[in-house]
């Protein structure tokens, strides 16, 4: 009964059998087998074009690197002020593009918005030898609040990124999720909108460990693969990290893990809506849920065995609930029937 995150979950059975097959014999090092050459080659169907893709572990280093080919040490990226680049990576982007600055643009629901991503842009006094210079943005997909872009907002904010002539970076950990909800394709949502380049996530979705950077465009991915070796982050048996990917993307394996998240996410929210006392502070559009409760409903909760996470920043009673691909339909349950008998016996 643990809500407090998707990390929480194991592997997927196809994705763990995936591994064992992978320990079969010998293949190449570094990324010079057939697994891997496989999932590029499914991206590039998935994306519908091709991709130029390099396997990682982590959504950090992700992120970290992806950043890192899009921008100088005396440059910017801009995203949203909860973004995973922005307060959860340790300085990672930082480090690894040699000192560019994250520069938060404000916006509701952990999103930001083209009108608001153009003002700071037309205010970045590019050109000028004292200010960092605008490089890239970054998107979050799905938000850290949960919520989902949609095609025409990752487009107008694209559209403004070319007149600046800065790149488009989305931080899709929650990739698979935002695509499940949006019902779009993959490649609708990327870069036919404007995204130069994808951490396409799978950890939180089901993988052990295994995470892909998807370039759109061969001159931006030029320098990627010396990055990646000089983070550590270039796998000598990387067979291990692609069998991952290679069994997600079999048969939209990750888009029906996602789908399983979200239906559990969407039926807890609707379950929670009829709860007296329970505010819903964003709308659910992945698999994240952001609530207030009363305190003696949060405490109640965890004595009965839930596990969440209180939400800093937040007022009191403000709690975060995540699903995942391994998440109980009876689970979700027992929480909306524990929130509701002690919502009754404080009334």
């Amino acid at each position: 009964m643990n809500f407090c995150s998707d990390n929480v979950a194991g592997v997927a059975p196809e994705i763990l059998a995936a591994i064992g097959r992978a320990n079969e014999g010998t293949m190449s090092s570094y990324g010079g087998d057939e697994i891997t050459a496989r999932v590029e080659k499914r991206l590039a169907e998935i994306f519908e074009r091709q991709v130029w893709a390099f396997p990682v572990s982590t959504g950090t280093a992700a992120n970290a690197l992806a950043l890192a080919t899009l921008t100088p040490p005396y440059g910017a990226v801009y995203c949203h002020p909860e973004a995973h680049v922005m307060v959860d990576e340790c300085g990672a982007p930082e480090f690894y593009t040699g000192g560019a600055k994250i520069v938060p643009i404000a916006g509701e629901g952990g999103k930001i918005v083209a009108k608001d991503v153009a003002a700071a842009l037309d205010n970045a006094r590019a050109g000028d030898v004292h200010h960092v210079q605008p490089a890239a943005v970054s998107l979050t997909q799905a938000s850290e609040c949960g919520t989902a872009y949609t095609v025409g907002e990752v487009s107008a904010i694209a559209e403004i990124a070319r007149r600046h002539k800065v790149k488009l970076h989305m931080d899709g950990a929650r990739f698979a999720n935002a695509v499940a909800h949006l019902k779009v394709t993959p490649a609708d949502i990327t870069w036919k909108a404007g995204v130069d380049v994808l951490s396409f996530g799978a950890t939180k979705n089901g993988a052990l460990a295994a995470e892909a950077v998807v370039f759109f465009d061969a001159a931006l991915a030029e320098s990627f693969a010396f990055r990646r070796k000089r983070a550590g982050h270039l796998i000598s048996k990387m067979r291990f990290v692609s069998a991952q990917l290679d069994a997600y993307l079999e048969g939209d394996l990750w888009l029906k893990l996602a789908a399983h998240a979200n239906a559990q996410a969407q039926k807890l929210v609707n379950g929670l809506k009829a709860v007296p006392g329970v505010h819903l502070l964003y709308p659910v559009e992945a698999n994240e849920i952001f609530v207030r409760l009363p305190l003696e409903t949060v405490a109640g909760l965890r004595a009965a065995g839930f596990q969440f996470y209180d939400w800093p920043g937040a007022a009191p009673g403000t709690i975060r609930l995540v699903t995942s691909f391994a998440t109980k339909p009876q689970d979700v349950d027992a929480f909306i029937a524990k929130a509701a008998s002690l919502a009754k016996a404080a009334s």
